[in-house]
């Protein structure tokens, strides 16, 4: 016998297998990040005809660089309050057309020439303003949408987008600067995400809104863990919120004195210091330490986010899986994570070694393990307060974030001051080890944190 659902489908009442509309999310997700990182890296891509073209020099270029991650930094605690305070639909939504009108507006410059480096600074600038929200939105996506047995696949597959990104377009762009001119790789990249936008908004809804939720997959969520209620309207037609910036600020200070926030926060800065000296110096490693030439290093530079995707993908299904044979989750998400970041370590052998085919392999290596440990998104997923996922996932990225920045310039430092990569590699090797001990020293038990009601007169 078949019962009309809430939506008017049918399900069959008994043993009702659930849908899999929640992986489509998860692959609108996968998209979405692969192009947000399509986007921030255009100006990678296009930088150097830029330079022939506008008389753009090196260091001005390099503050260009810059931009981009000091606007996301600072953005990061108010995308994760909007993310709380009107939800991911919309504020994911608007944040996708705005970053993607702000990177076609960068192929205009030229016919500014005269203050074509302030508007394209301004324009970077505004591109990490707007991409704050995203990676906030997709941890908030997946705790709503995944039961925590499916968690750490579905993160490690958003989270491995920043990898597949340069597959899928760094061929693309570099095309379009040699066929029709670098303005293009931001007229083409940005209207890619124009239209993104457009499509999100008929894709990706609350679980509990959405019009093609069956309810056996809406009790499979339910049942498993999943935040299905987290953006869903009130009696009275308003969303929970919090209501005061003064107890956002509080709420804050107590994410920062959780024992287990504060060393999920500290491990993604250390895992994040891995993450941008391969997408900064790694390619002056390989020419200035390796004697190799820029279209060597070019080609070179792609296999360690080959690797990367590799081990993404493969930690969240290890972690899952671990976790499906009966492994309590802490252990089950810090396995993957302690592993791939003791294999991160291994980058310090490059300073021993000589052979260049040796040196790509242990690279490789490195990140693949930075890949396996990266599970940041799915403990925060399983950590965050429900009522201030956005927020905590903020804070988070502002850690992560933090990292992008440090890290060029400390290890700018130590090839200025010592004249080799030595010390650079060392200090990227540590970083992987000081991620471990974050993880098994200072976080303890991976379970979600709750909020203790605060006194209406102290948030008043």
């Amino acid at each position: 016998m078949r019962a009309p659902d809430r939506q008017g489908e049918s399900v069959t009442t008994a043993k009702a297998k659930p849908g899999r509309l929640r992986y489509a999310i998860l692959a609108m997700l996968f998209v979405v990040t692969t192009v947000n990182f399509a986007d921030r890296s255009t100006l990678s891509i296009a930088g150097d005809a830029m330079q022939d073209d506008l008389g753009i020099s090196s260091g001005e270029l390099g503050v260009l660089f810059s931009a981009f991650s000091w606007s996301y930094l600072v953005a990061q605690l108010p995308g994760g309050w909007l993310l709380d305070r009107y939800g991911s639909k919309k504020v994911y939504g608007t944040a996708i057309f705005f970053w993607s009108v702000f990177t076609m507006l960068q192929g205009a410059i030229g016919f500014f020439a005269g203050a074509a480096v302030v508007l394209l600074f301004v324009l970077r600038f505004a591109v990490g303003l707007a991409e704050a929200p995203s990676f906030p939105g997709n941890s908030r996506i997946v705790a709503a949408w995944f039961p925590t047995a499916e968690r750490g696949t579905a993160a490690a597959l958003f989270n491995s987008a920043q990898y597949f990104a340069t597959f899928a377009f760094a061929p693309l762009m570099g095309w379009l600067v040699v066929a029709l001119g670098w303005e293009h790789v931001f007229t083409v990249v940005g209207g890619l995400g124009v239209v993104l936008a457009l499509v999100w908004t008929k894709v990706v809804h609350p679980p509990r809104s959405h019009p093609r939720l069956s309810r056996a997959e809406l009790t499979h969520l339910r049942a498993g863990g999943a935040l299905v209620d987290m953006d869903q309207p009130t009696v009275d037609g308003q969303r929970e919120e919090t209501t005061s910036a003064r107890r956002n600020v509080r709420y804050v200070g107590k994410l920062l004195r959780n024992r287990t926030m504060l060393g999920v926060f500290t491990g993604q800065f250390f895992i994040n210091t891995i993450t941008w000296f391969f997408l900064t110096w790694f390619p002056v490693y390989l020419v200035q330490e390796r004697g190799m030439t820029i279209l060597e290093a070019g080609f070179v530079s792609s296999l360690p986010a080959l690797c990367g995707f590799a081990g993404g993908v493969l930690g969240g299904f290890l972690s899952d899986w671990l976790g499906r044979r009966g492994m309590p989750l802490t252990a089950a998400r810090k396995t993957p994570i302690v592993v791939g970041l003791l294999l991160s370590t291994s980058i310090l052998v490059c300073n021993y070694v000589t052979a260049d085919w040796l040196v790509v392999a242990i690279m490789s290596l490195s990140f693949f393990g930075k890949g396996l440990g990266a599970l940041g998104w799915a403990v925060m997923a399983d950590i965050s307060p429900r009522q201030i996922a956005g927020l905590a996932g903020g804070v988070f990225n502002a850690f992560g974030a933090l990292a992008g920045i440090v890290t060029p310039i400390v290890i700018g430092y130590l090839i200025d001051a010592t004249g080799s990569f030595d010390l650079a590699l060392l200090f990227v090797g540590a970083c992987a080890a000081m991620a471990v001990v974050s993880y098994l020293v200072i976080v303890r038990k991976i379970e979600r944190m709750e909020l203790d009601d605060i006194d209406e007169s102290e948030a008043a």
